[in-house]
């Protein structure tokens, strides 16, 4: 049994401020109530009228019917809300979904109110849901916790919606039985005072009516909750994320690396680190969860996708939009071509996309080839509804394939409607357009690569040695990162001039010189840091150039090479980030920077240099040595592990070059530490 049960699988209900007069809150949700099959009281304390059913009471309405309700739908004003729902509370009610709002979100007196609020559910155990919500829909339950109109109407189904807004939420469950998807819970947050994302995941983790979630977020203040309640959750069933904020940058840090990196960022990594599907839009949210609450693939990074088209265009548009997102569209091989050349005429195009024409009766044999081949996992189909060549939908059932199958159907608009619920009752996701195709197939092929991501192993590394609390300078930064295995310059640590000579003689040249300051973390700006250096009189001249400093670093001159930026950083709301940069003006000026959560796996932290759009500088581009991929891994997952260590605030390696023999080296490094009186608490705000 779920700690929400009495919230979403209520046996009674009460609705405070319930009303007999048309456009009230608390008639409209009364109404809506109306097709519940247990027994729902309504309480009015201002006009009781028991002979028409209107209690003064929770208590009293319960008397009435013999049933304590197990949840309370508030439609009174704010201010005293708290007061109602402690009383409901008293003789026996287990949840509440508050409607109204003028709480927080109001500023001024509204902070009190959800206060006093806060302060029920801590007193008595109740689970609120909202405030300023739209509330929840159950279909299945015939419980319409909503005052929306035509909420009503919605068919249950297998999907479900957790959306930070109650009019996002209804705004999904619409559009979702447009697309011929019902409803399995439907809920929209508000204020998430009690009842929060994390929650309602975990509730929806022991629902086996549940096949995909839609989850919409605006905030991800659970940080590490949140992604958590995913993970359980994507174990059993898709979940898709539509995160907004894209436009936000906010304040993440004050280190380089960090700045870079947004909460809009780092929200869609967690996700997407615990097993969710991204997308971009609600249209595309609407497609992913339509396609994998029907269709879900086995753990495969790569799953290949077979096309056939009976109408070229259309399906050219589909290959390009895969192809642009990286879905792999691989050719047949030669037993596939040949089959195909027995069925098709000898004007088509034969391997990937299968051009057929025109629709025509070999499609469902066409269809069976091409799943067939070795190297397809997914087929799609694109086709126009046209009766007299082939009975489209007739042709896509009948077709017994080896995988399956995503349908784009057009033609008139009733009639391709009618075909796309029909395919879809058959288990068959059908879009309208080709993106709408796209959108799905990628919603596949990404969950399949998530759950491949989520079986690697988390790969931990020894800890280091730390230097004591306060502020730590490059050479203690990069003693740490010598610890752990990162390749360093050869450096020395020199006291005044004379020592820095010394130095200049004992590594030889060329070689850096750099103040040795704890408190300056960018040397570059002061012109701390001076290049080339071969002779004394180049040093003499370089020290002269270089403002007073307690000690000086020499050290041997990296050989030139694409330089990278590594980081981790404690974010206040997910814990430890990894970030990995392009170096120089790209990652800030491009936003070129890969994400991940720490701790890291192995196969994360080597999949992070594919993300950047600078990558193939880092690859072999134009005949240059490629990075040591196992070495920049190791650079990776040996900086989550520090971030492990809850002194650590912030580490970062700017910049990591890549040496003539693939190897890489820290030129730069900063290194935080957490004052010991913030150690040991919650990263979730």
């Amino acid at each position: 049994m779920s700690a929400l049960d009495a919230l979403f699988a209520p046996r009674a209900i009460a609705v405070l401020g319930a009303s007999a007069t048309p456009g009230k809150l608390g008639a409209a949700m009364a109404d809506s109530l109306a097709s519940f099959p247990g027994p729902v009281m309504k309480v009015n304390s201002g006009r009781p009228d028991p002979d028409r059913g209107f209690f003064p009471t929770v208590g009293e309405a319960a008397a009435a019917h013999g049933i304590t309700p197990d949840l309370v739908v508030s439609c009174i004003p704010a201010a005293v809300t708290a007061d109602a729902l402690r009383e409901a509370a008293a003789v026996g009610a287990r949840a509440a979904l508050v409607c109204a709002g003028g709480f927080a979100e109001a500023g001024g007196d509204g902070a009190l109110h959800q206060q006093a609020l806060t302060e029920v559910v801590r007193d008595t155990g109740i689970r609120v849901l909202g405030p300023n919500t739209s509330g929840f829909l159950a279909p299945h339950r015939r419980l319409t916790a909503s005052f929306v109109p035509g909420a009503s109407d919605l068919e249950p189904g297998p999907v479900a919606v957790v959306a930070a807004s109650g009019g996002v939420n209804h705004a999904l469950a619409f559009a979702l039985a447009e697309a011929g998807v019902g409803l399995r819970l439907g809920v929209g947050l508000g204020n998430s005072l009690d009842v929060t994302q994390g929650d309602v995941l975990n509730h929806l983790a022991d629902d086996d009516g549940v096949r995909a979630v839609a989850l919409h977020v605006e905030t991800a203040a659970e940080g590490r909750r949140l992604t958590e309640a995913v993970r359980r959750l994507a174990d059993r069933v898709p979940v898709v994320a539509l995160v907004v904020g894209r436009s936000d940058i906010g304040d993440f840090a004050r280190s380089h690396t960090g700045a870079l990196a947004t909460s809009w960022r780092v929200t869609r990594t967690a996700l997407r680190q615990a097993g969710a599907v991204l997308v971009d839009d609600e249209r595309d949210l609407v497609d992913a969860v339509t396609a994998l609450s029907r269709v879900r693939l086995p753990a495969n990074p790569r799953p290949g996708i077979g096309l056939v088209t009976a109408q070229a265009g259309p399906g050219l548009l589909l290959t390009d939009d895969l192809r642009s997102h990286g879905i792999q569209v691989p050719p047949l091989v030669e037993r596939t071509v040949k089959e195909l050349r027995e069925l098709l005429p000898a004007l088509t195009y034969l391997n990937n996309p299968v051009d057929t024409g025109r629709p025509s009766p070999a499609l469902t044999q066409v269809v069976e080839r091409v799943s067939e081949d070795p190297g397809i996992d997914v087929t799609a189909v694109y086709g126009l509804l046209e009766p007299t060549a082939v009975d489209l939908p007739a042709a896509l059932t009948a077709a017994r394939t080896a995988t399956p199958l995503v349908a784009v159907v057009g033609g008139p608009v009733e009639q391709a409607r009618r075909t796309r619920r029909a395919l879809g009752a058959a288990g068959i996701p059908c879009a309208a357009t080709p993106a709408s195709g796209s959108a799905m197939v990628r919603a596949l092929v990404e969950d399949a690569a998530a759950r491949t991501r989520r079986a690697a192993v988390v790969t931990a590394t020894d800890a280091p040695t730390l230097p004591p609390p306060g502020p730590v300078d490059e050479h203690s930064a990069k003693d740490v990162l010598a610890d752990l295995g990162i390749r360093t310059p050869v450096r020395l640590v020199c006291a005044d001039p004379a020592a820095a000579h010394a130095a200049l003689d004992e590594l030889g040249g060329p070689v850096v010189v750099k103040i040795l300051d704890a408190e300056i973390l960018h040397k570059t700006e002061v012109g701390g840091v001076q290049v080339g250096i071969r002779t004394h009189d180049e040093l003499d001249e370089a020290l002269v150039r270089m403002p007073a400093s307690p000690a000086l670093l020499v050290e041997q001159m990296a050989p030139a090479g694409p330089e990278l930026i590594v980081g981790v950083r404690r974010d206040p709301v997910f814990g430890p980030v990894l970030a990995l940069g392009a170096g120089g003006t790209a990652a800030e000026v491009l936003g070129d920077v890969s994400l991940r959560l720490a701790p890291v796996s192995a196969n994360e932290a080597h999949a992070m240099l594919d993300e950047l759009a600078t990558r193939e500088m880092f690859l072999g581009a134009r005949g240059a040595t490629p990075v040591d991929r196992a070495r920049l891994t190791h650079v990776l997952l040996a900086l989550a592990s520090l971030a492990a260590d809850d002194a650590v605030a912030e580490c970062e390696i700017n910049p990591l070059r890549v040496l003539p023999d693939g190897d890489v080296v820290a030129l730069d490094a900063v290194l935080l530490l957490r004052d010991p009186r913030d150690q040991g608490g919650s990263d979730d705000a």
